[in-house]
């Protein structure tokens, strides 16, 4: 079985505020999606994550969002395709700038929140984001939700694809990510996450809620950093993977 990254949003705080112990999860993960500024993360949190991840050797990616401080970027907010572009291709060169003064590298891209559900099913925000990152730098890859319409799109603009996993949000019968605050969209317990993810796997599937198999590749698996059980849910995640002789690696240097 090859390998399989496991990733997690880090550099979420803003100013003074603090959100999920990166340091911990540094020590965990093999990818760092880290924030550009606009949902979550400045200057000062994105040097020090990025500085952090290349002592640790963990990969980064920009993690860009809507510029929504106020909702953690999970409100969707009608930009248009044009709008969406320029502000990931914003962010992105932000986060390239600052990982570069760290001395690392950013390699890929992840979409945040909000504007990653909605590029999800909608193939014009999809596209918009992989037409961005192409501009920026035709070099880096895009991690999308696995069984989306982030998927094509990044193909269609020559763009190097791998598709991703949650270990602590359920799925919906057409593998869509269950909605936040609706029942089974959160899973707490970290045995049950590892648990899950571990058979998605081994079986090369999305388990939706009812138990249904969607197949699909599946290349990294993400914890999110901002959750109360983040860190043990991520250490749980990589113990049963590793004890299952599954090894652990970043799917993008």
């Amino acid at each position: 079985m090859p390998s399989v990254d496991l990733n997690a949003d880090l550099g979420e705080g803003y100013g003074s505020y603090r959100c999920g112990d990166d340091a911990a999860m540094l020590g965990v993960v093999t990818s760092a999606n880290v924030a550009c500024g606009l949902h979550a993360g400045d200057p000062e949190i994105m040097a020090t994550a990025f500085a952090l991840a290349k002592t640790r050797r963990v990969a980064v990616g920009a993690h860009p969002g809507f510029p929504d401080l106020w909702g953690f970027g999970r409100r969707r907010i009608p930009f248009s395709a044009p709008e969406i572009e320029h502000l990931v291709a914003y962010q992105v060169g932000a986060a390239q700038a600052l990982a570069a003064y760290a001395g690392h590298r950013i390699s890929y891209v992840k979409a945040h929140g909000a504007l990653a559900n909605l590029a999800a099913a909608e193939p014009k925000v999809a596209e918009a984001i992989a037409q961005a990152v192409r501009a920026v730098d035709p070099g880096l890859a895009l991690l999308a939700i696995a069984l989306s319409a982030q998927v094509a799109a990044g193909e269609a603009a020559g763009l190097a694809v791998h598709q991703e996993i949650f270990a602590d949000r359920g799925y919906t019968e057409d593998g869509q990510l269950i909605a936040r605050g609706d029942p089974g969209a959160m899973i707490d317990a970290a045995e049950e996450a590892a648990s899950r993810v571990l058979a998605m796997v081994e079986e090369g599937a999305i388990i939706t809620a009812s138990g249904r198999r969607l197949r699909t590749p599946i290349r990294s698996i993400c914890v999110h950093g901002d959750t109360q059980h983040a860190v043990s849910t991520a250490r749980a995640v990589r113990q049963r993977l590793e004890g299952a002789g599954i090894t652990l690696a970043p799917f993008a240097a």
